[in-house]
């Protein structure tokens, strides 16, 4: 009798452990976007997305409209992750980092990010950490970015609960990490991210605007057709 109370005992202790490693595998795999989110938009939360005057690239479209449409194109080619220096500037394979996902949704809009980051650097050089400049690597540094943004862009709210002021297109930093809001939003609201962080990410477009760390930085192209 002791026995078999002894085996129950160590079998409904083994079934509890296989139930909690499968729930903390579910949690991580969920945190980690493994599990896909519920993807939502703009008109389930009431939020009107606000187009740009401005059409830099003369396409017919909006900058902000084009941005978002441009970094969809840019994920939509898989850019393997690997930090890389190229001449020239943008990366000419399959592969880049982080701020690629920027730079060709800009460039895809009409901005030459190299060239306007090179010339931010060379006419406030007391703003940026650099020795030697270099503007075939200078604009694929999240930290270049976060100090050219915050010359020549809007500065927004970095409050992810604040989710009604956040729309496609904008630029969200991280101290390591930089990406473009998507046009998707979770069940609270906050938006999804169009990124390149690593090669173990479930996807180009994840729920990570809440849990990637601190965000340092929120711009938005400013719109110089309205001013």
């Amino acid at each position: 009798m002791f026995q078999k109370t002894h085996h129950r005992k160590r079998g409904l202790i083994i079934v509890l452990l296989i139930l909690l490693f499968a729930g903390v595998g579910i949690f991580f795999a969920y945190k980690y976007n493994f599990i896909p989110h519920k993807k939502y938009t703009d008109k389930d939360f009431g939020i009107t997305f606000h187009q740009s005057l401005s059409d830099k690239d003369g396409d017919g479209i909006d900058d902000y409209s084009d941005i978002i449409t441009s970094a969809k194109e840019y994920v939509a080619t898989c850019p393997k992750y690997k930090s890389k220096y190229y001449e020239g500037g943008y990366p000419n394979d399959e592969y880049g980092v982080c701020t690629d996902v920027v730079a060709f949704s800009l460039l895809y809009s009409g901005y030459d990010l190299q060239q306007l980051v090179d010339d931010d650097i060379r006419n406030n050089p007391d703003d940026y950490n650099i020795d030697a400049p270099d503007s075939n690597i200078d604009f694929r540094r999240v930290v270049n970015l976060r100090v050219y943004f915050s010359h020549t862009a809007e500065s927004l709210t970095t409050d992810v609960e604040d989710y009604e002021n956040w729309q496609a297109g904008d630029i969200v930093v991280w101290k390591h990490h930089v990406g473009i809001i998507s046009d998707h939003r979770n069940s609270d609201g906050i938006p999804f991210v169009l990124h390149n962080g690593s090669p173990e990410q479930a996807s180009y477009e994840e729920d990570i605007l809440a849990t990637h760390g601190e965000v340092v930085g929120h711009f938005r192209l400013k719109d110089y057709q309205s001013a």
